[in-house]
């Protein structure tokens, strides 16, 4: 590999003829960035590097998630010609990896190396600020569950809708909610005019169109509001690319893997239409619908006990949809326990409208504020990741060296079914 010295920091990668100052032998120990080539719409600006095989990727999918796809892409990514070919990378380099403070960074983004210093304010003491847009059913859920749980990581909550009635309600009711004795214990809540949105570290985004009425008989509501919601988060996206917005992007309203897409484009392309990778990077979007998915399979799986392995060996995959993907386990894998039970998973919300109610309240919760939080704080949580073009939910986490996602030995059946998530999430436009 070679190394280079830029910006105070040590790099390393295959390319031997980059235009920056090269770092001696003693330096070398010192690697914490990776730098690669690749499309900068589909691939992500930074991550962290958390298995060899990383650095010998040609392109970015759902192959990341197995450890044997993965390895096996690594294999083919290596030619004879290639610098890498021994398929070994240094020792500097593999102790930056072991120790957790490898970042790999895209030399082909347009902001690169401005990027390479950068990372969101997540995992670190400071609190933050929040801001949410749409007090809602669900956004009222969201906030009050950030309010209550988030004082130890949470300054302040700005709260803003089109309806001033409604934000005086719930900085009133909010404001109002306290410990005896200890008034400061909770986060302040205030009302943010849309001009200061994107003065926060995280902005969560809960707006939508509406949801149709129970009893309307529409079955997949998510991709009933895709078309009007998305023109709702593409204006905020390109609000949040003028404002030069470097913080955390959270995009809670339904459906939500293919509103992260809609919003990153968004905010990536010029008034001309064109595509210029010059907003919002990937990573800084994040998808909040897998975490109540993963809280529905855990329900059904106290309630039966064929499902039981789930909750200490299950995971959850895909979109906050029909096509999701529930495990039962992943070293014991059952494909049909698996997939009976991502169909009871995908059919909870169809269970709540049977009963009579909008299934708003467990996704306020499981997916948003508890989620949020947990990623705020810089711990695995269950959401939605760029994965090569489109956004994926997976387990992962923010480091201050980049997002992490989680590598999984898994079965292929079990890889198989996440790829046709993978499709049906890359059909959608």
């Amino acid at each position: 590999m070679f190394y280079y010295r830029i910006k105070g920091f040590i790099c390393c990668a295959w390319e031997s003829d980059l235009p920056y100052a090269a770092a001696d032998d003693k330096e070398r120990a010192e690697v914490s960035k990776f730098l690669f080539r690749r499309d900068p719409a589909k691939s992500r600006a930074v991550f962290l590097v958390n298995h060899p095989a990383l650095l010998y990727q040609t392109a970015e999918s759902a192959e990341w998630l197995s450890l044997g796809r993965l390895t096996k892409a690594a294999d083919r990514g290596i030619s004879p010609e290639s610098p890498a070919e021994q398929g070994i990378p240094d020792p500097e380099v593999m102790a930056a990896i072991e120790a957790g403070r490898l970042g790999a960074v895209n030399i082909a983004h347009p902001r690169f190396p401005e990027i390479m210093d950068e990372h969101l304010p997540l995992g670190e003491m400071t609190k933050k600020t929040v801001h949410i847009l749409a007090i809602g059913d669900v956004g009222s859920n969201v906030l009050t569950g950030l309010h209550l749980l988030g004082g130890d990581c949470i300054r302040r909550i700005g709260i803003c809708d089109i309806s001033d009635k409604v934000t005086a309600r719930w900085e009133f009711e909010e404001n109002q909610i306290a410990y005896p004795w200890d008034y400061d214990a909770l986060p302040e809540v205030y009302v943010v005019d849309r001009e200061h949105l994107f003065d926060c570290d995280v902005f969560v985004f809960v707006a939508s169109a509406g949801i149709p009425p129970v009893g309307s008989g529409i079955k997949d509501v998510r991709m009933y509001q895709f078309e009007k919601n998305s023109r709702i988060i593409a204006e905020y996206a390109k609000i949040a690319r003028n404002a030069n917005f470097r913080g955390l992007f959270c995009e809670v309203a339904d459906p939500v893997d293919p509103l992260c897409k809609a919003a990153y484009l968004a905010s990536n392309t010029d008034e001309n239409g064109n595509f210029d990778g010059k907003g919002l990077v990937p990573e800084q979007i994040q998808g909040y619908g897998l975490g109540v998915m993963n809280a529905r399979a855990a329900y059904y799986a106290k309630k039966d006990e064929r499902f039981r392995s789930f909750l200490s060996e299950g995971r959850t995959f895909g979109p906050h949809g029909q096509e999701l993907v529930v495990a039962n386990s992943i070293e014991h894998y059952d494909d049909g326990l698996s997939k009976e039970l991502t169909k009871l998973t995908v059919t909870a919300n169809l269970r709540m409208r049977e009963i009579g109610f909008k299934p708003f309240v467990a996704p306020a919760y499981s997916s948003g504020a508890l989620s949020i939080l947990l990623t705020i704080r810089g711990e695995w949580h269950c959401s939605s990741v760029f994965l090569g073009g489109i956004y994926m939910g997976v387990k992962n986490r923010y480091t201050i060296n980049g997002q992490e996602t989680e590598i999984l030995k898994m079965p292929e059946e079990l890889f198989e079914r996440i790829r046709d998530a993978e499709k049906a999430l890359h059909a959608i436009n």
